[in-house]
């Protein structure tokens, strides 16, 4: 067999023989490197007493100085007039068209790109003709100081007192059937400890983030309480996967103390929380920074809701686990 020069020839192969392909070694980048060691187990007096003060700091601060929520039209009643200009409008004038002592306070959201678009609502009202009045009203105050023919009227919604209040309770057993709900899923799935933590820090997020919402004066409606509830389901997504993992290390570190095996599960699985948790702020921050007047609230609860979450599954969950063991050894 002839070879070119500088090279050596092959030898030949058996027949039916292959080489092997060489194994492909794949790289990921790790967020967490492997082995850190937090001692979240031994911070959890300090950072209790923090959330807890903090709730009620933010609801103290909600009812004395804010004067509670701030109450859309879904849950206080009133009246809502969305508008179209044909040419781009100033707050201001429209404020000043309305100015008038039948209508009282009048709240203008721009709710468009180019200042065309308007939410005008008056909160309060009897509802029925009384409703039906101020909308007429507001028509009436648009067109002396624009014109006939230089806006449209897109929608008007009206809601009675009565009704805002049945919502309102609507609403609330919806979020505590829910917290309920998820609990009682996760005492299931676990154990009865794990449950009890579990809806502990649900009822952590949700008035964590009611108190961001009264302080912030963000404006509390129905699609809020979608919010709320969509925290609530993505709170106990991140609290299964930490209880998940305590589970697994419990049957493998069996002489290990359970303070030191949750500690162990919660680094093990820090890298995956705070990537999953990490996507979904970005996006609801993006979604509250440029999603528009109209979601401004939703996307605020969701964006404090699931900060929130993911803090209150290592804070608030693991820590009454530990509580609940304690005081079963002591009963012991």
């Amino acid at each position: 067999m002839s070879t070119k020069e500088g090279t050596r020839p092959t030898a030949p192969q058996a027949p039916g023989r292959r080489d092997k392909p060489a194994p492909v070694v794949h790289k990921f980048v790790e967020l967490i490197p492997s082995g850190t060691k937090v001692d979240f187990v031994g911070m959890r007096g300090r950072m209790l007493v923090f959330s807890w003060a903090l709730i009620l700091a933010s609801l103290a601060f909600t009812h004395f100085v804010r004067g509670g929520l701030r109450l859309g039209i879904d849950f206080a009643g009133g009246t809502m007039v969305h508008v179209k200009f044909a040419e781009r409008t100033s707050i201001g004038d429209i404020r000043a068209a309305l100015s008038k002592p039948e209508l009282g306070e009048v709240i203008v959201q721009d709710v468009g790109r180019d200042s065309r678009e308007f939410q005008i609502r008056l909160l309060g009202g009897e509802g029925g003709q009384g409703a039906t009045s101020v909308a007429a009203a507001i028509k009436k105050g648009l067109q002396e100081k624009f014109g006939e023919g230089t806006y449209d009227v897109l929608r008007v919604e009206t809601v009675g007192p009565k009704v805002g209040k049945d919502l309102w309770w609507d609403a609330f057993w919806a979020v505590l059937f829910a917290t309920v709900v998820m609990g009682v899923y996760i005492a299931f799935r676990f154990e009865v400890r794990f449950g009890i933590g579990a809806a502990i820090a649900l009822v952590h997020d949700v008035l964590l983030t009611l108190g961001a919402l009264g302080v912030f004066q963000m404006e509390f409606d129905l699609t809020t309480v979608a919010a709320l509830l969509t925290v609530v389901g993505y709170s106990v997504h991140d609290t299964v996967i930490v209880s998940d993992r305590i589970r697994e290390n419990m049957r493998k570190m069996r002489r290990d103390t359970l303070a030191t095996i949750m500690n162990l599960s919660i680094n093990e699985t820090l890298s995956r929380t705070l990537i999953t948790s990490g996507t979904a702020i970005l996006v609801t921050l993006v979604l509250f920074l440029f999603g528009g007047s109209v979601i401004h609230s939703f996307a605020f609860t969701l964006l404090v809701g699931f900060i929130v979450g993911t803090y209150s599954s290592i804070y608030v969950a693991s820590p009454v686990v530990l509580y609940l063991e304690g005081r079963t050894r002591a009963r012991r």
